[in-house]
């Protein structure tokens, strides 16, 4: 790992906040759809966002936080552009209720976020009975990008402006288990590991913009797809494991990024024209990585499509 003040190719470094990466940047007229935008990077990815013209979508869990967000923002910029839509990444009624509640705003869709996450649960089910991690991380999103792509080929098409679809995954990625996605053991209990899980469904957030990217070009669509690691973040990922909580909340704030830095990569990627025509890449800290090989395993990557297809119906 570079020295944290040290500015890699794109001009920014770990220190870089989100409001640096997108200076002097330009969104109004494009739409976004953030996820889990009601705390943490997703709410700063958000604020910052609209802060640049963007009209925001907030997919949110809560929508009582996700509405003290929206008034924060406002509040800060008179002039924003933001709606809050509820939605529960666990259950695909809810996923799919939000693709209609976000059909009804009649807006276009430029750039998509799939940032919502959780962290090294405890084994649980989702309310479709897929491990949680797995549920939440990959499948939901998987869902959601799924149902509103035609809104953003459309947008693409019509506005000659590039789609962006960002998927927020996770350096936990190279974590997963041995063979990168256990597809016959996804709900296995007996052999559950809390981290390796989590790994293995931010693997699937990397694999998943790699297969876009790959369909992308076979049909000649105007949309990129990208992941990134947004850094060590201080928030309430780790509220499963106490101990480890605590010391990150404690001595790692000498070494963890907070909210301000953490959405520095997702709107660099979301916003900045250096990443135009850019798709199926990697990036940490607004600059280009290399991630694991499982994670650019092409075999891997379709097999995954296949399967979350099948788990979507």
């Amino acid at each position: 790992m570079w020295p944290f003040s040290r500015r890699g190719a794109s001009g920014f470094s770990w220190y870089s906040t989100a409001e640096e990466v997108t200076e002097g940047l330009d969104g109004s007229g494009l739409t976004a759809v953030v996820t889990g935008a009601s705390s943490g990077i997703g709410s700063e990815t958000a604020r910052v966002l609209a802060l640049r013209g963007v009209h925001v979508v907030m997919a949110v869990r809560n929508l009582s936080s996700g509405s003290v967000v929206k008034d924060s923002i406002l509040n800060e910029i008179p002039s924003a552009k933001v709606d809050v839509l509820e939605l529960d990444l666990t259950s695909m009624a809810s996923v799919r209720k939000f693709a209609s509640d976000f059909d009804a705003l009649n807006l276009s869709l430029n750039i998509l976020v799939n940032n919502a996450g959780v962290m090294a649960t405890p084994f649980m089910l989702s309310q479709d009975g897929i491990e949680i991690q797995f549920a939440t991380n990959h499948v939901g999103h998987f869902l959601l990008t799924h149902l509103l792509l035609d809104n953003m080929k459309n947008t693409a098409h019509k506005s000659s402006i590039e789609g962006r679809i960002v998927n927020v995954s996770s350096e936990g990625h190279r974590f997963a288990y041995r063979e990168g996605i256990r597809f016959d053991k996804i709900n296995n209990e007996s052999e559950y590991t809390s981290f390796w899980a989590y790994g293995q469904s931010k693997l699937a957030n990397i694999l998943h913009a790699n297969e876009l990217t790959r369909r992308f070009k076979e049909e000649g669509v105007n949309i990129t797809a990208n992941s990134l690691h947004p850094g060590s973040i201080i928030t309430n990922l780790l509220r499963y494991h106490s101990f480890i909580d605590v010391i990150s909340r404690t001595l790692g704030r000498l070494v963890l990024k907070n909210a301000q830095q953490g959405a520095a990569t997702t709107c660099y990627v979301a916003l900045h024209p250096q990443v135009e025509g850019v798709s199926g890449k990697y990036f940490d800290s607004s600059n280009l990585a290399t991630p694991s090989s499982k994670a650019l395993d092409m075999d891997l990557a379709k097999k995954l499509w296949d399967f979350s297809m099948e788990l979507i119906g």
